[in-house]
């Protein structure tokens, strides 16, 4: 039986949550916010001003406004295993109560990518949303990545199913 991949977290601070998987059966582990010593986080408006929102200094929590997108971060970094990838999703239950999720679907962290890892969450409801120091934001995977390369053809693809239609044409 191969060996599994290990994903080598690093904390930028002692006091940085470390993800975990919630349950025997979890295919994720939870992400975190951890300010670590950072005074203010970058965020766009709902007009796509850009700003940079100041953390509150006596509990560390901080606001997402209606419309807003900020790269809220988990404190961490890491040692991803060559030919391997962490995505980055949303979790079911701050998109479904309180309408945040991420901004850009999936976040992708690539192998060679050593830095801290943000959230960009996004609020879609009309309420503000304070987020505080240790609440799960995300959860991330360690996903193999495929060996395939892109290249160019110049013959037209074919028909290989009985497919017709394109975009939401195949049912409802």
């Amino acid at each position: 039986m191969p060996v599994p991949p290990v994903l080598k977290l690093y904390r930028l601070s002692n006091e940085v949550t470390l993800p975990a998987k919630q349950t025997q059966g979890s295919a994720c582990f939870d992400l975190a916010y951890n300010p670590t010593d950072k005074r203010f986080i970058k965020g766009y408006n709902a007009k796509n001003a850009p700003f940079d929102r100041e953390i509150n200094l006596d509990n560390r929590s901080v606001i997402i406004m209606p419309g807003e997108r900020l790269l809220v971060p988990t404190g961490l970094t890491a040692d991803i295993p060559a030919g391997h990838k962490v995505l980055i999703y949303a979790r079911s239950s701050m998109a479904l109560k309180l309408g945040l999720g991420l901004a850009n679907s999936v976040g992708v962290v690539d192998s060679d990518y050593v830095d801290e890892w943000f959230a960009m969450l996004q609020n879609s409801s009309e309420n503000r949303i304070i987020i505080n120091v240790g609440d799960r934001i995300a959860q991330g995977e360690l996903i193999e990545n495929l060996n395939f390369s892109v290249a160019e053809t110049t013959t037209k693809p074919t028909q290989k199913t009985d497919r017709i239609g394109g975009l939401g044409s195949t049912g409802r």
